[in-house]
């Protein structure tokens, strides 16, 4: 099976990290996986130029030198020094965030690539800085990085241009349904990470969040077919999607005491308020998207109202009125009352 171009400039990278000596191109060829696929040496170098510059591109801070001392071939690494954060000072909140990326990218998956990486290196006769082995780290939960055979399939199907096949779940009390996907890219949003592409069940572009994905995807059909379209931002597809996007507008909303924290995290600014009977407060709240900003003010219920404006207060009132159907079908299905709830 072909290396797809994420490995393979993973594998790259891996390597010109791994060494303080300058590797030629001959030498990236022979012990690099992902360049052996080439079929000769032009498409090598080809591959090789098409990378060089991405990882340029990237950031990235590629050199070239001698690849010995009495040698006047070039070779590459990466300045190590250019490459690595200096120290930064970060507050105990930031420290647990950065650990869990690290934590993240540190997988048993990735882990292993990188072993094997630096196994091929020394086998060829690279010399490898022991400073950099790969070293064992402790699983987390897959919920918390991510659904990872779900992601490499995904990505390998987004190189290879093939449309997806997967189940896939709204939330994680709902049942799984079946998705029919052309995938475009995964983006990562608040630690979370989103696949996104053109739903053909649905006939629309949607988003997936991974750890909602059943493991079973399957790509099928040619490869090369599925592109992502000209203009399309997927980063501004998931930032709407999830609310995420630039600010155009502001909410008031009022909730009620010791109640709806993930609306008080969001606001700018708060003030004691009572309403009725109930001790609360007001806060103003930066609107980015109405139908994400609505989804989660109806989620907190009678511990929160809209009070401006107008069509955010239509929308979360919609919602409600759409949640209360739902659960009038279902408890006429089930035979048994449904719990009188208040929508404002």
């Amino acid at each position: 099976m072909a290396t797809s171009k994420i490995e393979r400039l993973m594998n790259l990278v891996i390597a010109l990290l791994s060494t303080r000596q300058f590797l030629t191109a001959e030498k990236i060829r022979d012990s690099v996986a992902g360049y052996n696929d080439s079929a000769n040496y032009e498409a090598f170098s080809r591959m090789f130029e098409r990378d060089k510059n991405e990882l340029r591109d990237l950031g990235v801070p590629l050199e070239t030198g001698l690849a010995g001392r009495f040698s006047t071939v070039e070779g590459y690494r990466i300045n190590r020094d250019a490459y690595e954060l200096p120290e930064v000072d970060l507050t105990s909140e930031e420290s647990a965030a950065v650990a869990v990326a690290v934590q993240l990218w540190e997988s048993p998956e990735l882990i292993s690539a990188a072993q094997s990486a630096l196994l091929k290196l020394r086998a060829a006769g690279v010399q490898v800085d022991g400073e950099v082995s790969a070293a064992p780290v402790t699983a987390i939960p897959a919920r918390t990085r991510g659904s990872e055979p779900a992601l490499g399939k995904l990505l390998a199907a987004v190189d290879s241009g093939r449309a997806v096949h997967f189940r896939h779940r709204s939330a994680l009390s709902e049942p799984f349904t079946e998705r029919t996907v052309h995938p475009w890219g995964v983006v990562t949003r608040g630690g979370k990470w989103y696949l996104v592409g053109h739903d053909l069940d649905r006939q629309a572009v949607r988003t997936f969040r991974l750890s909602r994905i059943d493991d079973d995807v399957r790509a099928f059909g040619p490869a090369g077919v599925v592109h992502k379209p000209e203009g399309v931002d997927l980063r501004a597809v998931v930032d709407e999607v999830t609310g995420s996007s630039a600010v155009t507008g502001t909410a008031t909303v009022w909730v009620a005491a010791d109640r709806a924290y993930e609306l008080r995290r969001l606001a700018t600014s708060a003030r004691d308020h009572r309403l009725t009977d109930r001790d609360g407060s007001i806060l103003t709240i930066p609107v980015r998207s109405l139908e994400w900003t609505a989804r989660v003010i109806a989620g907190h219920g009678r511990d929160s109202l809209v009070l401006d404006p107008p069509d955010l207060r239509a929308e979360v009132l919609s919602k409600l009125r759409g949640a209360t159907a739902v659960e009038d079908a279902q408890a006429h299905r089930g035979g048994s009352p449904r719990a009188e709830k208040s929508v404002r």
